[in-house]
């Protein structure tokens, strides 16, 4: 059997849930979720030569549709199941694979924050079922709709443990969301509502911020709170989408100690994912711990790289 077939030889009753369960090999699998238009359940074995993905729909005309097809030297099999109740259905089959799965972190959510679905039920059946989500990919289609009601409560009540990226437009600026602290990645690509008490609290390895009101004067004082070692001490890499790095020196680094290097001087600095990138000159400043922070030009704005 492949894992639907086993998934829903788990189905038919207690005793073959049991004995799914007693399958070991299942450790090998990782499990992911994307919610938008449809409910999915998806999983993928650890080299991902075979990709499996139960999907939730409201479709009647998708029920017992399957799919395969070859992506990057991959099998991806789909199977679509038709429900009244697309969401209720979608919680018991999660329910179940978590179960015979034995899992308890969920390897990666994707959600469509203005998709027609029960997004606070959601949310709370992930609180309830998983400890933590690795990996974590919010959006919205169309950027009228007010989602912020939906965001906080993801972000105050599911724990997010690696990486969270957002494509959303918050309507209310300075809105008091959590954001998840110890983060390996933080990308938030409109980051108007990000406030300087928010920007205090991030303290992530890897901060990117598409399109921020922090003011000159605030981003001033971040940096020297930064260099008192009051703020953001894990950070290692910050990319901002600000386009003049010699303005930014001139309005915020003007009563910083900071040094212009030489544009013969080569190193090689951290991005983004854990990269690094070879940069020549660019401005330091140091932090009280002997720590260095270079400001240089990357993607259509610079970063402000640790080490």
């Amino acid at each position: 059997m492949d894992l639907i077939e086993i998934i829903n030889f788990s189905m038919i009753s207690k005793r073959t849930r049991t004995v799914a369960k007693s399958m070991s090999f299942f450790s090998k699998y990782s499990i992911d979720f994307y919610i938008n238009e449809t409910l999915d359940v998806r999983l993928y074995g650890t080299k991902e030569m075979v990709s499996y993905i139960y999907v939730m729909a409201s479709d009647i005309k998708m029920n017992e549709k399957s799919e395969e097809k070859e992506q990057n030297c991959n099998i991806i099999r789909k199977v679509y199941k038709y429900s009244k109740d697309p969401v209720k259905e979608w919680k018991q089959l999660s329910t179940l694979v978590l179960d015979i799965f034995k899992k308890q972190t969920i390897n990666y959510l994707s959600m469509q924050m203005d998709a027609f679905v029960d997004h606070i039920s959601i949310i709370n059946f992930f609180k309830a079922t998983a400890k933590s989500v690795n990996d974590c990919f919010l959006y919205q289609l169309n950027h009228q709709n007010n989602v912020d009601e939906n965001v906080a409560h993801l972000l105050n009540n599911i724990t997010i443990s690696n990486s969270l990226e957002t494509w959303l437009h918050i309507k209310k600026y300075f809105l008091n969301l959590k954001i998840p602290k110890n983060l390996n990645e933080l990308y938030i690509n409109d980051s108007r509502w990000i406030g300087f008490e928010k920007l205090l609290e991030i303290d992530c390895k890897s901060v990117i911020m598409k399109n921020d009101l922090i003011s000159e004067e605030e981003w001033n004082l971040f940096l020297k709170k930064w260099i008192a070692m009051e703020t953001n001490q894990n950070l290692e890499c910050l990319q901002l989408s600000r386009k003049h790095l010699e303005t930014f020196r001139a309005l915020v680094l003007h009563d910083i100690p900071h040094e212009v290097m030489d544009g013969g001087v080569k190193r090689i600095l951290k991005t983004r994912f854990n990269q690094t990138k070879e940069i020549t000159g660019g401005i330091d400043i140091r932090r009280v711990d002997g720590k260095t922070a270079t400001f240089f030009t990357h993607d259509n704005g610079f970063m402000m790289s640790v080490h």
